[in-house]
């Protein structure tokens, strides 16, 4: 039996990769179904994948959905988070 350690990184997570990527297609489908594709969520989701072109992918990614605000808020939002800022 071979060791993991020993394994190319693509036997390890190629897999993994694929189904989280059929996972988001899917998530697509459904939101253009939906017609939430305005939705600001949605639109931050498609910016964050526009950044899978970079060379600093992971980084570029979670740098697309945070908040680039300076000056702190007076108050905190109501409910839950979001995951992406809504710019009203």
């Amino acid at each position: 039996m071979q060791d993991s350690t020993n394994k190319p990184m693509l036997d390890l997570y190629f897999m993994d990769a694929r189904s989280k990527l059929i996972d988001i297609a899917a998530f697509m489908d459904r939101v253009a179904r939906n017609q939430q594709t305005d939705d600001y969520r949605y639109c931050a989701f498609v910016e964050a994948l526009n950044c899978l072109n970079s060379e600093n992918r992971a980084e570029s990614v979670l740098y697309a959905f945070s908040d680039h605000s300076t000056i702190p808020s007076a108050i905190a939002s109501p409910g839950p988070a979001t995951g992406a800022l809504k710019i009203d």
